[in-house]
């Protein structure tokens, strides 16, 4: 079985940064190719924000958060990690990590998701 759990949400004010981790267990990290986090507003839709491939040489950005956040893995520990920086309280939702195949922003290539974590920004 596979479990992906997200930690490090919390609430924070405006132009303030946070970490989020991913933890994966079950199925050899390595064999997952794509990586990815995306968020969910309050009647809102779920929105990609980043992913990263297997080798952690490709990322891609949702246009709303390029130049503040950074997605990166660690592959020796089975953890991908989203830096958020110059938060906006436009920023807040619950943030999803999720595991799938294919490197892309669409939420349905991703077959394995976290319970999510809460991001607050208070302006």
């Amino acid at each position: 079985q596979v479990q992906l759990v997200e930690s490090g949400g919390g609430l924070v004010q405006a132009g303030g940064s946070l970490q989020l981790s991913c933890a994966a267990s079950g199925r050899p990290f390595n064999s997952y190719h794509a990586m990815g986090w995306f968020r969910q507003a309050p009647g809102k839709e779920r929105e990609f924000v980043t992913a990263i491939s297997r080798s952690g040489g490709s990322t891609y950005y949702a246009d709303s958060v390029k130049g503040r956040f950074t997605i990166s893995r660690d592959s020796s520990k089975t953890t991908v990690y989203l830096q958020m920086n110059s938060l906006k309280p436009e920023d807040t939702a619950v943030y999803y990590c999720a595991a799938g195949e294919v490197l892309n922003k669409y939420p349905g290539a991703y077959a394995y998701w976290g319970q999510g974590t809460q991001v607050t920004v208070s302006s």
